[in-house]
């Protein structure tokens, strides 16, 4: 086993070098409204610190959003306007920038002119990082085989599709540390189980600073923690979910703060009409799901989330509750949504895979009551 563990690592590394390889000929302008926009935010921090947290357009006064629109030849680049992925205010009097401020920020921490390259060779190293802790928990030859084939996957997926969006390459890094947090939760005795509940709400609170819709990654908690206490009445329970919701609203203040200075309130939106239209099943939208890739993760995710809970007992039941949950809500979300992108539903089928991995590995370890992970009733 060691033996085989070690070819495994060396395939991981194998596919990181292809990453690293194809990610270093990317250019930064490639003619995509959202890059552009995504960039100007972060421009906009390297200009003002905290405070380039107002992205309204008069701040453009160096012209770098205009020159960005101007190099692809975008129509009207010099009338406010027609400035893509930007906002009229009217309560603020304002054009902003529509995305919350995560991406922006993150993209900031790298060198002007060579943000997104870095961004996203750290995104596949975090992928090989959690490959690799995944290898050390595979016990058994099946076991090896899952986590070699899902960690080759899992890292080349770091750049395609990711590669579509730059807010989904520090989600996917989220999704993997969450889902390895929340197999921890289920699947092993913790004394910090308050902590560990603590830190899922903050980093999923962290993740809706980098895509707004990224809000429906804590859906499946809340319910389940919901439906814990209804059934446990009990301080811990009670705890737990407090401990998720207090970390989660921590998490999401950065978003909350820029709604309030760029749409005059923390809970006005910054989207335009198209993206907050209210749900609706639109049979275009759907077909194009069922031919793409994230429907054959969301049909992994599905299948194993059944046979998690079919298959075990105890805590890993449990587990299965809470991914299902998650499954269900960004389903039904994204499903009805009147656009459909590449990436939309790749965090949450990275997220329930993550969990559903680390929970599945675990399982030769189950060894506490299922109450330690699911309170029930005194009475039952």
């Amino acid at each position: 086993m060691k033996f085989l563990k070690i070819l495994c690592a060396i395939g991981f590394l194998v596919v990181l070098v292809s990453n690293i390889w194809s990610i270093s000929g990317w250019i930064e302008a490639r003619g995509v409204y959202d890059d552009i926009c995504y960039l100007r935010q972060a421009h906009l921090f390297d200009r003002f610190g905290l405070r380039g947290i107002d992205t309204n357009i008069t701040f453009d006064d160096d012209h770098y959003l205009k020159n960005k629109l101007k190099q692809i030849d975008f129509p009207g680049w010099d009338d406010a306007k027609r400035t893509p992925c930007h906002t009229w205010i009217s309560g603020t009097d304002k054009h902003v920038l529509q995305y919350p401020p995560g991406t922006g920020f993150i993209l900031s921490l790298f060198p002007a002119g060579f943000r997104v390259i870095p961004l996203y060779i750290l995104t596949s190293v975090v992928a090989v990082g959690f490959s690799l802790l995944a290898l050390t928990y595979a016990s058994t030859l099946y076991r090896l085989m899952l986590v070699a084939a899902f960690g080759d996957t899992a890292i080349y997926l770091m750049i395609n599709p990711t590669k579509a969006s730059y807010s989904v390459a520090p989600t996917m890094m989220v999704c993997a540390l969450v889902g390895f947090l929340t197999a921890k939760l289920f699947m092993e005795r913790s004394r910090h189980r308050f902590v560990l509940w603590a830190l899922v709400g903050l980093l999923i609170g962290l993740s809706v600073n980098f895509r707004l819709p990224n809000l429906f990654l804590a859906a499946g908690y809340c319910l389940y923690l919901a439906g814990a206490f209804l059934l446990a009445r009990s301080k811990e329970t009670f705890l737990q979910a407090a401990s998720f919701g207090i970390a989660f609203l921590i998490g999401i203040t950065p978003t909350l703060i820029a709604n309030a200075i760029n749409a005059g309130s923390p809970f006005s939106t910054t989207y335009g009409s198209v993206d907050a239209l209210p749900p609706e099943l639109n049979a275009t939208v759907l077909l194009s799901y069922l031919v793409d890739v994230q429907f054959t993760l969301l049909a992994i995710s599905v299948a194993w989330t059944a046979w998690l809970w079919w298959a075990n007992q105890g805590r890993a039941k449990y587990a299965a509750i809470l991914v299902a949950l998650n499954l269900a809500v960004n389903l039904i979300f994204f499903m009805t949504h009147p656009i459909f992108t590449p990436y939309y539903i790749i965090p949450i089928d990275m997220l329930s895979l993550w969990t559903l991995l680390f929970a599945t590995l675990d399982l030769p370890g189950e060894r506490v009551a299922e109450s330690a992970a699911f309170p029930r009733p005194a009475n039952a």
